[in-house]
């Protein structure tokens, strides 16, 4: 009885007053900086579905004046952007798979402590982040291997990040040897113990890992830009700055759908930006495990 007793007291313990005014303060700022990123998410969307007139006048803030849906029929129909959708779709998914193949066989090989010349390895690795070639040998070390304007040059440049494998390898050093030891002796090579205990465990850390890589391809930009010549192989962000900057889905439009325009540049903002935003509430359970790689040590 006085157990309990103890245990109901301790639990209607009054917070002191610094306690319920730090709440205060951080419930106050969590939801101004809430505000702040969704609000022009928001803005884009609301812009989207409505009148010129009312964009350039600017009446619009969270709520459509005179809503219709033609700029995005004039955006549907806008060929390249299809084709751009479909590379970057390509880019995304090939260039995480061979980010995430890269990065786990890199941080498992790097973990291993039988592994020759693993300290000096981690270094070399790690002197990549502080330190590159530049951007012109870089360039030339692409053109020399054959890979402009192919869709290597998306994959292959950027295909390991030096940060995330460091990250995945401390998560790695996390894992009880003992478990490592137990699959060996049941006969696990390295590949099993790869395959059936690690991964399974580090799950969380993948999927995180992953949707950082994923974003980034769906973002890139300057490779594009540097490497690629064809327009049957640019990604959407270049469509999209063509969209944004220049206009060209209503260079040879009419004029009613000359006065399109700013809706159009929004609505295609939209489409782009529309799949991330699907795939993350998915993936958003693992972040608060997974971004905790490596910081906690037993």
């Amino acid at each position: 009885m006085s157990t309990t007793a103890s245990t109901r007291h301790a639990t209607h313990i009054r917070e002191g007053a610094g306690r319920r005014f730090f709440l205060v303060i951080n419930t106050v700022m969590l939801i101004l900086l809430c505000v702040v990123m969704l609000y022009p998410v928001l803005y884009v969307i609301t812009c989207s579905f409505s009148s010129e007139v009312a964009i350039l006048r600017g009446q619009v803030s969270l709520w459509p004046i005179e809503p219709h849906l033609q700029a995005y029929l004039k955006v549907f129909k806008y060929p390249q952007l299809w084709i751009s959708y479909r590379n970057t779709l390509f880019y995304t998914f090939a260039g995480t798979i061979i980010n995430l193949v890269l990065t786990l066989c890199g941080a498992w090989a790097l973990c291993q402590r039988k592994l020759p010349g693993r300290r000096f390895l981690t270094l070399i690795c790690t002197f990549t982040m502080f330190f590159s070639g530049g951007m012109i040998p870089t360039y030339m070390v692409v053109k020399n291997l054959s890979l402009l304007d192919t869709v290597w040059a998306m994959l292959l440049p950027n295909a390991l990040s030096t940060y995330n494998m460091i990250l995945m390898r401390t998560f790695f050093q996390g894992i009880p040897i003992s478990l490592v030891e137990a699959a060996e002796l049941d006969g696990c090579n390295d590949f099993g113990v790869l395959f059936r205990i690690v991964i399974p465990l580090s799950l969380a850390s993948l999927l995180t890992i992953g949707m950082f890589y994923a974003v980034t391809h769906w973002n890139s930009y300057f490779n594009a830009v540097i490497y690629l010549s064809s327009t049957n192989l640019y990604p959407l962000q270049i469509i999209l700055r063509q969209v944004v900057l220049q206009n060209e889905i209503v260079e040879n439009a009419t004029a009613a759908e000359m006065n399109m325009a700013e809706g159009i540049k929004y609505a295609t903002i939209v489409v782009a930006m529309l799949p991330m935003l699907c795939v993350y509430p998915f993936v958003q359970r693992y972040f608060v495990k997974g971004m905790l790689i490596g910081s906690v040590k037993e």
